[in-house]
Protein backbone atom coordinates (compact mmCIF):
# COMPACT_ATOMS: atom_id res chain seq x y z
CA UNK A 1 0.00 0.00 0.00
CA UNK A 2 1.01 3.32 -0.39
CA UNK A 3 0.41 7.16 1.54
CA UNK A 4 0.04 10.48 -0.15
CA UNK A 5 0.26 13.23 1.27
CA UNK A 6 -0.08 16.56 -0.43
CA UNK A 7 1.42 20.02 1.01
CA UNK A 8 1.47 23.62 0.18
CA UNK A 9 -1.82 25.02 -1.19
CA UNK A 10 -2.71 28.76 0.02
CA UNK A 11 -4.30 31.65 -0.59
CA UNK A 12 -2.23 33.78 -3.16
CA UNK A 13 -2.78 36.34 -5.85
CA UNK A 14 -3.39 36.44 -9.61
CA UNK A 15 0.25 36.10 -11.40
CA UNK A 16 1.89 34.14 -8.92
CA UNK A 17 3.70 31.15 -8.13
CA UNK A 18 3.25 28.29 -5.53
CA UNK A 19 4.76 25.13 -5.38
CA UNK A 20 2.70 21.86 -4.21
CA UNK A 21 4.42 18.97 -2.84
CA UNK A 22 3.70 15.14 -2.59
CA UNK A 23 5.21 12.51 -0.19
CA UNK A 24 5.09 9.43 -1.28
CA UNK A 25 5.52 6.27 1.58
CA UNK A 26 4.75 2.81 2.32
CA UNK A 27 5.40 0.65 -0.40
CA UNK A 28 6.84 3.12 -3.44
CA UNK A 29 8.60 0.54 -5.10
CA UNK A 30 5.47 -0.48 -6.73
CA UNK A 31 4.55 3.21 -8.25
CA UNK A 32 4.81 3.40 -11.43
CA UNK A 33 3.98 7.32 -12.11
CA UNK A 34 2.30 10.02 -10.05
CA UNK A 35 -0.12 12.81 -11.10
CA UNK A 36 -1.89 15.72 -10.05
CA UNK A 37 -5.36 16.43 -10.59
CA UNK A 38 -7.47 19.61 -9.43
CA UNK A 39 -11.63 19.91 -7.97
CA UNK A 40 -13.78 22.85 -8.08
CA UNK A 41 -16.67 22.21 -6.18
CA UNK A 42 -19.88 21.12 -8.93
CA UNK A 43 -17.20 19.91 -11.28
CA UNK A 44 -15.06 16.52 -11.76
CA UNK A 45 -11.89 16.43 -11.08
CA UNK A 46 -9.92 17.16 -13.55
CA UNK A 47 -5.87 16.03 -15.17
CA UNK A 48 -3.56 18.49 -14.22
CA UNK A 49 0.03 17.15 -14.89
CA UNK A 50 2.09 13.66 -14.57
CA UNK A 51 5.21 11.97 -14.58
CA UNK A 52 6.28 8.74 -15.30
CA UNK A 53 8.76 7.17 -12.64
CA UNK A 54 10.17 4.92 -15.05
CA UNK A 55 11.05 7.17 -18.02
CA UNK A 56 11.09 10.81 -16.62
CA UNK A 57 8.46 11.59 -19.08
CA UNK A 58 5.60 14.56 -18.00
CA UNK A 59 2.47 15.31 -19.55
CA UNK A 60 0.19 18.66 -18.46
CA UNK A 61 -3.76 19.46 -19.11
CA UNK A 62 -3.41 22.37 -22.44
CA UNK A 63 -4.62 24.73 -19.56
CA UNK A 64 -1.47 25.03 -17.57
CA UNK A 65 1.33 23.67 -20.62
CA UNK A 66 4.10 26.34 -20.21
CA UNK A 67 3.14 27.56 -16.78
CA UNK A 68 3.08 24.73 -14.62
CA UNK A 69 6.09 22.15 -14.24
CA UNK A 70 6.49 18.23 -12.35
CA UNK A 71 8.86 17.08 -10.79
CA UNK A 72 10.27 14.47 -8.77
CA UNK A 73 13.08 13.85 -6.26
CA UNK A 74 12.84 10.14 -4.82
CA UNK A 75 9.51 9.72 -3.09
CA UNK A 76 8.68 13.70 -3.41
CA UNK A 77 6.85 15.05 -6.55
CA UNK A 78 5.79 18.72 -7.19
CA UNK A 79 4.15 20.91 -8.61
CA UNK A 80 5.43 24.18 -9.24
CA UNK A 81 2.54 26.50 -10.62
CA UNK A 82 3.57 29.99 -12.00
CA UNK A 83 1.66 32.60 -13.50
CA UNK A 84 -1.60 31.78 -11.40
CA UNK A 85 -5.12 32.61 -12.76
CA UNK A 86 -8.37 32.32 -10.59
CA UNK A 87 -9.10 29.23 -12.60
CA UNK A 88 -6.69 28.12 -10.90
CA UNK A 89 -8.53 27.68 -7.93
CA UNK A 90 -9.27 24.09 -6.67
CA UNK A 91 -8.19 21.78 -4.44
CA UNK A 92 -5.22 19.88 -6.15
CA UNK A 93 -4.74 15.87 -5.58
CA UNK A 94 -1.45 13.77 -5.40
CA UNK A 95 -2.31 10.90 -7.19
CA UNK A 96 -0.13 7.34 -7.84
CA UNK A 97 -0.28 4.64 -10.37
CA UNK A 98 0.96 1.08 -9.60
CA UNK A 99 3.20 -1.09 -11.69
CA UNK A 100 1.45 -2.76 -14.72
CA UNK A 101 -1.61 -0.04 -14.33
CA UNK A 102 -3.06 0.42 -17.58
CA UNK A 103 -4.42 2.94 -19.17
CA UNK A 104 -2.76 6.97 -19.59
CA UNK A 105 -1.48 9.39 -17.78
CA UNK A 106 -4.67 11.61 -18.02
CA UNK A 107 -7.30 9.57 -16.44
CA UNK A 108 -8.44 9.63 -13.21
CA UNK A 109 -9.17 5.40 -13.93
CA UNK A 110 -5.19 5.17 -14.35
CA UNK A 111 -4.66 6.01 -10.59
CA UNK A 112 -4.87 4.02 -7.52
CA UNK A 113 -3.96 6.04 -4.14
CA UNK A 114 -4.80 9.86 -3.68
CA UNK A 115 -3.87 12.03 -1.46
CA UNK A 116 -6.06 13.97 0.90
CA UNK A 117 -6.13 17.62 -1.24
CA UNK A 118 -4.59 20.92 -0.42
CA UNK A 119 -6.90 24.13 -1.26
CA UNK A 120 -5.28 26.29 -3.80
CA UNK A 121 -7.19 29.79 -4.08
CA UNK A 122 -5.79 32.82 -6.99
CA UNK A 123 -7.19 35.74 -5.79
CA UNK A 124 -7.72 38.81 -8.90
Amino acid sequence: QVQLGESGGGLVQAGDSLRLSCSASGRTSSINGMGWFRQVPGKEREFVAAISWRTGSTYYADSVKGRFSISRDNSMVYLLMNSLKPADTAVYYCSGRRLFTGGDYFTESSYNWWGQGTQVTVSS
